[in-house]
C-alpha cells in the first residue's frame, strides 16, 4: 500500500507530508480535510487539538525535525526541531517533506490538512 500524502497549508506556505502506516495515521486521514489552530510549544513544535481522539499505537520518545506526532489522543504535533518527549511518548503520524521554516517561529498559525490528490 502506498503511503498517504497530505498537504499542510497556512496563509504563508504549503508543505507536503507522508503519513505513517499505522491505525492513528489512517484515522487522521479519514478526518481530512481539517483546519487546526496551532500554537508554539517549547520552540520545537507546533501543537493543536484534533476534533476527536485518534487510536493509540506504539509510542516513542525521540523525534526528528519534520515528524508529525500524536501526544495523548487528540494533540496533533508538528516538530520543526529534533528532540525527545517524556513518557509515554508520541505516536508517529508521518513526516513533512520540505521546508519547515513555516513552523520555526514562536507565532501561532492556523493550518489546513487535506489529502494531496
Amino acid at each position: 500500500m502506498r503511503p498517504i500524502e497530505i498537504l499542510i497549508t497556512s496563509d504563508r506556505a504549503q508543505v507536503s507530508a507522508k503519513l505513517a502506516d499505522n491505525m492513528a495515521a489512517r484515522a487522521l486521514a479519514e478526518m481530512l480535510p481539517l483546519n487546526i489552530q496551532m500554537r508554539d510549544h517549547l520552540r520545537q513544535e507546533k501543537t493543536g487539538v484534533l476534533p476527536s481522539a485518534l487510536p493509540g499505537g506504539d509510542r516513542q520518545a525521540e523525534f526528528s525535525a519534520g515528524t508529525l506526532g500524536l501526544w495523548g489522543d487528540r494533540d496533533f504535533v508538528i516538530y520543526y526541531r529534533a528532540g525527545h518527549v517524556p513518557a509515554p511518548g508520541i505516536v508517529i503520524l508521518g513526516h513533512v517533506q520540505g521546508d519547515l521554516s513555516l513552523f520555526d517561529n514562536s507565532d501561532g498559525v492556523t493550518i489546513s490538512l487535506r489529502r494531496a490528490d
